[in-house]
């Protein structure tokens, strides 16, 4: 019988003293997606994801929540309008105040001075509407104009004493968590101290074409941050002509240089992203160039202004009235979807989208219609803005 104690394990033959007092020290374990400001594993399949800085554009590619670190995203526009460089400068501005590198080809420093201000996280700036508007709905409409719901000395928006804030920092139930995504106005200039951490990248001539020069700058500003940096690509208005010279829409150098951005984007520890625009009044999407290039994109969205007159955007219809009206349709062509991997999904292709900028955020929704014109029940749904009647409303 035997009378080992059973908390032993059974010896190989190896000296456990020798490794637990010897000096030799594990290797270091690399920082987890999530510890990385910014970064967060994706709700599809965990892979590392950074936000566009657009939350509605967050929540199209593919269930990631972001676009995942790797990933190059294709910015379509057509028309003369500006509003593929809007989701442009909220992607720049989202990675300034990250604190990631942010590598702007092709623009000078000016374009940087124009990022848009900084509101905060965009959860807590739509809570905050969303609260607004709730509040709005409560109130006694006789007593509406007399001013804010809750404002004065016993106010529900009384300001909160010190010793109130002190308790909810103590309180370890609040989330302390960094923000994933910031809320931005575009008539303010973004003032961060990482705005100076730019770095442009100018379309110099040399012996060598221009975009492969381009490239081994961009290689080099890349090689020379710490591993655990995660940097942005932005490159507005590829292959137009008053930026790029006519050379560069050629198919020998405009092809080689994608395959080269996705290969150093795709290199083993490197945490990169890239969103590119291209204006199809130029570049159509019959053009075998611009298919190409949509082939070697990850995801790829086409934005189509609605025409600039107010009959058009009158009849594009809003959800409600105190919706601003939808300023163009979206399409979305291709997402960052690896079916290999099994992750993301492909389920937003095809469908009908609109997208609405105003003076503090980029939205995309679903289209609807409004209503025809023999549907009276539907035309003052609209009018009245989905108001619900006075008996529904708690007082």
């Amino acid at each position: 019988m035997s009378f080992r104690k059973r908390n032993i394990g059974l010896s190989t033959g190896v000296d456990r003293t020798a490794a637990v007092n010897g000096t030799s020290q594990p290797a270091p374990v690399s920082a987890a997606p999530e510890s990385v400001p910014g970064v967060r594993p994706s709700p599809d399949d965990g892979r590392p994801t950074t936000s566009t800085g657009t939350p509605s554009l967050d929540n199209l590619l593919a269930g990631h929540g972001g676009l995942p670190i790797g990933k190059l995203l294709l910015v379509e526009e057509n028309g003369t309008t500006d509003f593929a460089g809007a989701l442009l400068r909220y992607y720049a501005a989202e990675g300034v105040v990250q604190d990631q590198k942010v590598h702007v080809v092709g623009m000078p420093e000016q374009w940087g001075r124009s990022l848009p201000g900084l509101l905060g996280p965009a959860d807590a700036v739509d809570d905050k509407q969303d609260k607004r508007k709730g509040e709005r709905m409560k109130i006694a409409w006789r007593y509406e104009r007399l001013g804010e719901f809750g404002a004065g000395i016993a106010g529900s928006r009384a300001p909160v004493a010190a010793g109130d804030q002190s308790q909810a920092a103590a309180d370890p139930s609040v989330d302390k968590r960094p923000a994933f995504c910031h809320a931005f106005d575009l008539t303010k200039r973004l003032t961060h101290p990482s705005i100076t951490n730019l770095n442009y990248i100018p379309l110099t001539p040399s012996n060598e074409p221009l975009l492969t020069s381009t490239l081994k700058r961009l290689q080099a500003a890349i090689a020379s941050c710490p591993p655990s940096t995660v940097h942005r690509v932005v490159i507005p208005s590829l292959l137009n002509p008053a930026i790029y010279p006519p050379e560069t829409s050629q198919p020998d150098n405009l092809l080689p240089f994608l395959h080269s951005l996705r290969a150093l984007m795709t290199t083993s520890g490197a945490r990169i992203t890239t969103m590119i625009t291209i204006p199809l009044s130029l570049f159509p999407r019959s053009a075998g160039l611009v298919r190409w290039m949509e082939i070697l994109s990850d995801g790829v969205i086409e934005l189509c202004p609605f025409p600039h007159s107010s009959d058009a955007l009158g009849s594009s219809g809003a959800a409600t009235s105190q919706e601003e009206p939808p300023q163009g349709m979206l399409k979305v062509h291709r997402l960052p979807v690896l079916h290999e991997r099994g992750g993301g999904s492909d389920q937003n292709v095809g469908q009908d989208w609109a997208f609405t900028l105003s003076r503090r955020k980029f939205e995309i929704k679903p289209f609807s219609l409004p209503p025809a014109e023999g549907d009276k029940e539907g035309q003052e749904a609209a009018a009245s803005g989905g108001m619900p009647k006075k008996a529904e409303l708690e007082f």
